[in-house]
């Protein structure tokens, strides 16, 4: 099954931010995800929407929770630099940069390949031509 995407309100939120329901979709009050299914129906002013990644969708889903059970919103990475940090001091280059590096092997693939010149098929290791029997050195 293959799923297609489709555009709607959904698209415009971003991943794990909470966004208040009443802002992105009107609509009838209705239940807290998180909330026991007997819990009264909220006002959409009072739910938040949170869109959360899926392992096959990569729309994503969303779902709505009330404040008790609204998840943190989802934290920015740190910058390199804060104003006010004091500058890292760097690593000397390291030592195993100056010593010789032995070559590797050429795959085999990249290998050139010894070819018969009377049947111009390719020569196995052994030398000799599977087709003809001519040696090739």
């Amino acid at each position: 099954m293959k799923i297609t995407t489709s555009s709607d309100w959904r698209d415009g939120l971003p991943f794990g931010t909470p966004v208040l329901v009443s802002e992105v979709m009107p609509g009838e009050p209705t239940r807290c995800a998180s909330c026991p299914s007997d819990a009264p129906v909220l006002e959409r002013t009072d739910l938040w929407a949170v869109k959360h990644p899926h392992p096959k969708n990569p729309a994503g889903f969303v779902r709505f929770y009330c404040l008790e059970h609204r998840p943190e919103p989802a934290r920015e990475p740190e910058s390199v630099a804060r104003p006010g940090d004091a500058p890292r001091a760097r690593r000397a280059p390291a030592a195993r940069a100056a010593t010789a590096r032995t070559p590797r092997p050429t795959p085999s693939a990249d290998r050139p390949r010894a070819v018969c010149p009377t049947c111009f098929v390719e020569v196995p290791s052994t030398g000799i031509c599977g087709m003809c029997g001519e040696r090739v050195g």
